[in-house]
């Protein structure tokens, strides 16, 4: 059995867009130390690891560890009607997931079926990354957006003091160079110089739920699975992404 509490309803939404945006169900994890899940999506080119700490909640109490599957899409349908001043009580009732929004003079409760996600992830890629680039996230969204009239794919390359983003297709090349010390490019280090390409539409779905004025940290080995990571508040996210291989 579990009761946990947020505040502001509109948080716990964000997070599971953050989640939903690769996988359509998946397993959280309910400790004393918060909430976790890690999935795999369909295609098994990305997953997610997703960890929110119990802090971040106004009321967390647990009997024993849990195990909570469910629909993430039919989750992210009522987290969609979340009212502004609400807040929203998540407990297990008769193997379904209550969800309770409270506002100030409200209530109103949904109760969600939970099922059995087959397939779980017990472990994040083991690379040992050569380079790490914290970029602005809401530029970076920028950049990703530059790219998409060009191609499907995108190139990253990290060196030492620069990081260039570039797409070529049909229709012509971008190329975009960000140094270390610009206003975009927060922090950097480059033991190797990092590059690898891409699927576009996987980045973009990644960093849609990235909070305005956030940062987006970017590890990187030359042809290895890239991460990215950022925070929603309290809740840590970070995907995994293959690089795309030309046959």
């Amino acid at each position: 059995m579990f009761e946990i509490k947020l505040d502001n309803a509109k948080y716990w939404r964000d997070c599971i867009s953050a989640v939903g945006s690769l996988v359509d169900e998946g397993l959280f994890n309910i400790s004393k130390e918060g909430i976790s899940l890690k999935a795999m999506d369909p295609s098994s080119i990305s997953m997610i690891s997703f960890t929110m700490p119990s802090k971040a909640f106004s009321k967390f109490t647990i009997d024993k560890p849990s195990s909570v599957g469910v629909s993430l899409e039919n989750l992210g349908k009522i987290l969609s009607s979340t009212r502004d001043d609400e807040a929203l009580v998540m407990k297990d009732s008769d193997n379904k997931l209550s969800l309770e929004f409270i506002g100030p003079s409200s209530r109103r409760r949904y109760k969600l079926q939970m099922i059995d996600v087959k397939k779980s992830v017990e472990k994040e890629p083991n690379v040992e990354f050569d380079a790490n680039v914290e970029i602005s996230g809401d530029p970076f969204k920028n950049i990703l957006k530059d790219a998409s009239p060009i191609s499907s794919y995108i190139s990253f390359k990290a060196a030492k003091d620069q990081f260039t983003a570039s797409a070529h297709g049909d229709s012509g090349d971008l190329e975009e160079l960000h140094s270390k010390d610009g206003s975009i490019m927060k922090k950097m280090s480059a033991e190797k110089n990092a590059e690898a390409v891409f699927n576009l539409e996987f980045l973009e779905n990644m960093v849609r739920a990235c909070p305005t004025g956030n940062s987006v940290s970017l590890a990187m080995k030359s042809n290895e699975p890239l991460k990215l990571s950022y925070k929603i508040g309290d809740a840590d996210i970070s995907y995994f992404l293959a690089p795309y291989m030309e046959d």
